[in-house]
């Protein structure tokens, strides 16, 4: 009810904009031969808005529409007929662009193959493996960071340290008792994620600290880290298929919707061709 007091009272104030004359007697503002409907206004305002707020907003927006409208009545009539053909020509083009990519869209969306087999990223990545270069270093590693005064620290440092799959099920239920963790070292990380949560280690030391096999601790006032490398990957090197398989799962998908509409673009012209209605006059 609020919000419709405040729209109400805003057409009165602009009831002398308004030509009650016209056919349009349902029109609240108006700019020449343009014009703002009542029904234009319905979702301008959320419910629950006050009539002081609804009223700034609906004002707002008679105003900012009512500049444009101005602004472009004015352009209008005093740009050139050749400045007005220019922008009308980029106009169509914009609409024929907007228009032939929703329906190639629509087209690739009920045709293309959506399913990505391990074979097809394999044969991808094997076929484009100097291309797939990482521009940071990639590591595989763990490491828990525990406070030094935690009672379960030597046994976090025993499991930790452990190749056995029962200790290192102990080590994960052991979890909760540290500060942070990552205990999968068969995932390929970016470096980027590893200088938050290892913080001694920086770009101008990675070598003393990132090797193959590589195990330390590190014991701050606070807390003590337990890292141990498994493998490292340098900067510039072919990037592993299983770090960057999102992006070749991406990659393909675009590859096959681009295919696709290549084959959609050429049918349209075989099919205008054979049919006559399209030809190009010598």
């Amino acid at each position: 009810m609020i919000r419709i007091v405040a729209i109400v009272t805003l057409f009165m104030m602009f009831g002398a904009c308004k030509n009650k004359n016209s056919q349009d007697s349902d029109a609240v503002v108006r700019v020449n031969d343009s014009y703002i409907y009542r029904k234009d206004l319905d979702k301008l305002v959320a419910p629950g808005t006050t009539a002081e707020d609804s009223l700034v907003i609906v004002n707002n927006y008679f105003n900012h529409w009512a500049t444009q409208r101005l602004l472009l009545d004015v352009a209008a009539f005093n740009l050139s007929d050749e400045k007005k053909s220019e922008i009308q020509d980029l106009v169509d083009q914009f609409k024929t662009d907007l228009l032939t990519a929703a329906y190639l869209e629509r087209m690739v969306q009920q045709s293309v193959d959506t399913v990505v087999s391990e074979s097809d990223l394999r044969n991808f990545y094997n076929e484009n493996k100097d291309k797939l270069v990482s521009n940071e270093v990639l590591v595989q590693l763990r490491y828990v960071n525990v406070l030094n005064e935690n009672p379960k620290l030597a046994s976090i440092k025993k499991y930790f340290l452990s190749n056995k799959k029962q200790d290192f099920k102990k080590l994960e239920d052991l979890s909760l008792q540290m500060k942070s963790y990552a205990l999968n070292d068969s995932v390929w990380v970016n470096m980027n994620q590893i200088y938050g949560k290892l913080p001694f280690i920086t770009s101008d030391n990675i070598k003393s600290y990132l090797s193959d096999g590589l195990f330390y601790e590190i014991k701050d006032a606070e807390s003590t880290y337990m890292v141990k490398v498994n493998k490292v990957l340098d900067k510039n090197s072919i990037s592993p298929f299983e770090y960057i398989k999102p992006t070749l799962i991406q990659t393909v998908m675009n590859n096959r919707k681009m295919e696709l509409i290549k084959k959609i673009q050429k049918d349209i012209l075989d099919d205008a061709n054979k049919n006559n209605q399209y030809e190009i006059y010598k």
